[in-house]
């Protein structure tokens, strides 16, 4: 038995699964995407995906013809039918993108330079634990490169797409530095944004500080993190930072779909607060593992020892 993929309104098996050459996704990058995962085979947040693509879908206007219900069903049967492949304790990221379709006009099948129908396509993947393990213990060392991030008068950072050479570039010129290291994007003024998969965060005095949203997508991920630390009593504020402020930082951690929390302990070669994790990102963490039910960060470093064989 093999993974299934969703493409185009049927669920086929994952060796029959392609992308026209002609696609808009191809010729000119046009595709928004997004990603929910797992815990216990069960997809996280999954509504709150599907609002953020569907509003992604309207601001390029695209119409898929299926509903959102219909959406999460799709989703879940997907889900359902891959995790049997799993080991009992391992997760699925589950990754939606969308484009226009097909050019008609290099096809070959028609004059117009529009777009046919749009082209969905739904695929899974097994977390890949023995990836974070180390950085989960120690932290991410974040580098702010010479690529900057898209000013928001070229696209909206609300849109979640796929057209990411700037972020490829980004993390290539990070790892020149360091080839763990991460790129933590600047924009075109010197304000932190975000990593090319997670918000960024960082905690002065025992407040999370957030840069603001005009510059770095709206993450479901960085929700979670408001509503718990709201439930634990931590105050919450978004605002401009740069990387003095990071680099004074008490903490800094991302946040994103797939690792959940991940502590950041160096920028620019330099450690932020004591070099090691911090208490507001333990307080988070442990918050998180009581609403999904596990413990996240044992899941992942168990995960990594079972499949590196230690």
């Amino acid at each position: 038995m093999e993974p299934l993929v969703f493409q185009n309104g049927r669920l086929i098996p994952a060796s029959q699964a392609h992308l026209a050459i002609y696609d808009a996704g191809i010729v000119q990058g046009v595709t928004v995407t997004d990603m929910t995962r797992t815990f216990h085979h069960k997809l996280f947040r999954l509504s709150d995906h599907i609002d953020r693509f569907y509003r992604s879908l309207k601001y390029i206007r695209v119409d898929l013809g299926l509903s959102k219900a219909e959406f999460a069903e799709a989703s879940e049967q997907l889900v359902a039918h891959n995790s049997q492949l799993l080991h009992p304790d391992d997760e699925l990221g589950l990754i939606s993108f969308a484009t226009p379709g097909e050019y008609r006009m290099y096809a070959g099948t028609g004059p117009s330079g529009a777009p046919s129908s749009p082209t969905l396509v739904m695929h899974t993947f097994p977390l890949p634990w023995e990836l974070w393990a180390s950085k989960l213990q120690h932290g991410v060392h974040v580098i702010t490169p010479s690529i900057r991030h898209v000013p928001p008068q070229c696209i909206d950072p609300k849109i979640k797409y796929r057209s990411r050479m700037h972020y490829y570039l980004a993390d290539k010129e990070a790892t020149l530095a360091d080839p763990q290291a991460v790129a933590l994007l600047l924009d075109l003024d010197g304000n932190v944004t975000e990593t090319a998969a997670a918000n960024f965060l960082i905690v002065e005095r025992g407040t999370i500080v957030s840069p603001t949203q005009r510059n770095s997508l709206p993450g479901v991920s960085r929700q979670v993190v408001i509503e718990l630390a709201a439930e634990l009593g931590i105050p919450f504020v978004e605002r401009d930072i740069q990387v003095f402020n990071v680099i004074n930082a008490d903490e800094a951690f991302l946040t994103g779909t797939t690792s959940c929390l991940m502590p950041v302990t160096k920028i620019n070669g330099l450690s932020i607060g004591s070099g090691q994790p911090g208490p507001i990102l333990e307080r988070l963490r442990t918050a998180w593992n009581r609403q999904v039910g596990l413990d996240i960060q044992q899941q992942i470093l168990d995960g990594a020892a079972r499949r590196l064989g230690l």
